[in-house]
């Protein structure tokens, strides 16, 4: 996984009834983009150190800034 700053990171529901959270990357901790990543919940601006799982994804910026 390799991610910039302004990425965001998507990070499915494990648990029924839980929610995917979306989160924007504002600093990245790792070498050459890797992780751990400092992050910004999109639903409540908590911050957060993460080393992303499985169940989470990188969505490049200039990928979602061009639109569908």
């Amino acid at each position: 996984m390799e991610a910039t700053v302004g990425d965001k990171l998507l990070v499915h529901g494990r648990v029924v009834g839980r929610h995917d959270r979306t989160a924007e990357i504002v600093e990245v901790l790792g070498e050459h983009g890797h992780p751990p990543y400092r992050v910004r919940f999109d639903d409540d601006g908590h911050e957060a150190v993460m080393s992303p799982g499985p169940d989470a994804v990188v969505r490049h910026k200039e990928r979602f800034e061009a639109g569908p």
